[in-house]
């Protein structure tokens, strides 16, 4: 374990400039800053500040619904935040994009390159929908469990 001095920040190793600019190019720090409705300079100060200071601690405020609701910001049902998990679960928020189709691991139909395939039929192969696991689960989020343990 290290020895630090009391209120030495622990942070980057390189100078601060070169990681400013290497965050204002990078394609995924700006793709970041638009989902969470940032300012691309903005997001990079913010990432920047908590580079430098590794023990600083993300602020979070809990806020009531009626507050969100006086302040003009959505508020979720319980069920529709069950639905954007179990869609988050399955791949289909928009942005996620299919990570295996990155792979090309699986050929394309009429192609004899000869290149390995999970699917050499070519056929879509697609999970089960089971609606009463669906509604499980969703019950679950609503009573605040985890489910069943084991």
């Amino acid at each position: 374990m290290s020895q630090q001095s009391p209120g030495k920040k622990r942070g980057l190793s390189r100078p601060v400039e070169v990681v400013r600019a290497e965050l204002l190019k990078d394609p995924e720090t700006k793709r970041i800053a638009d989902a969470v409705g940032m300012k691309l300079e903005d997001y990079v100060e913010l990432v920047l500040e908590y580079a430098q200071d590794k023990d600083k601690e993300p602020m979070l405020n809990v806020v009531s619904d009626e507050e969100l609701k006086a302040n003009g910001f959505p508020v979720h049902t319980v069920e529709e935040v069950g639905e954007f998990l179990v869609a988050g679960a399955k791949g289909e928020l928009p942005g996620q994009g299919n990570p295996f189709a990155k792979s090309e691991f699986e050929a394309s139909k009429g192609d004899a390159s000869g290149k390995p395939s999970l699917n050499p039929a070519g056929e879509s192969a697609q999970a089960p929908q089971d609606e009463a696991k669906r509604q499980d689960l969703i019950d679950q989020l609503k009573k605040g469990s985890g489910g069943p343990r084991g």
